[in-house]
């Protein structure tokens, strides 16, 4: 049942992905906004309120996951701006994941100054 429930899952995640990159394919605008759609928050939201019906924990989750877009933000300006200079798309999409990374730890941190756990 876990494997089916978990196969469903990861087949319905996959076709968000490739319908971004086909909708992107004929229109980067149309893609973006696709992309930028909380569906996989959404979906893990509806997911983790199935498994566990537990409020707390959907609550907390949906917290964390408002203050990690906050920094994952600026990989989507600095890509393009590598991309624009000549970087390699390998490249600047390593550095763009390292600088999304390395703000996650530091918006962990700051949170935990203010009494915010992530």
């Amino acid at each position: 049942m876990i494997v089916g429930q978990f196969a469903i899952r990861a087949v319905l995640s996959g076709l968000i992905v490739a319908a971004v990159a086909l909708i992107a394919r004929r229109s980067p605008a149309a893609g973006a906004i696709v992309a930028s759609l909380p569906l996989v928050s959404v979906l893990g939201m509806i997911w983790l309120w199935r498994d566990t019906g537990d409020r707390v924990r959907l609550a907390a989750h949906a917290e964390a996951t408002f203050w990690y877009v906050i920094p994952s933000l600026p990989m989507v300006l600095l890509i393009p701006a590598l991309l624009r200079a000549g970087i390699g798309f390998v490249p600047a999409l390593i550095a763009g994941c390292a600088l999304t990374v390395a703000l996650y730890l530091v918006t962990a941190a700051v949170a935990a100054r203010f009494g915010i756990t992530l």
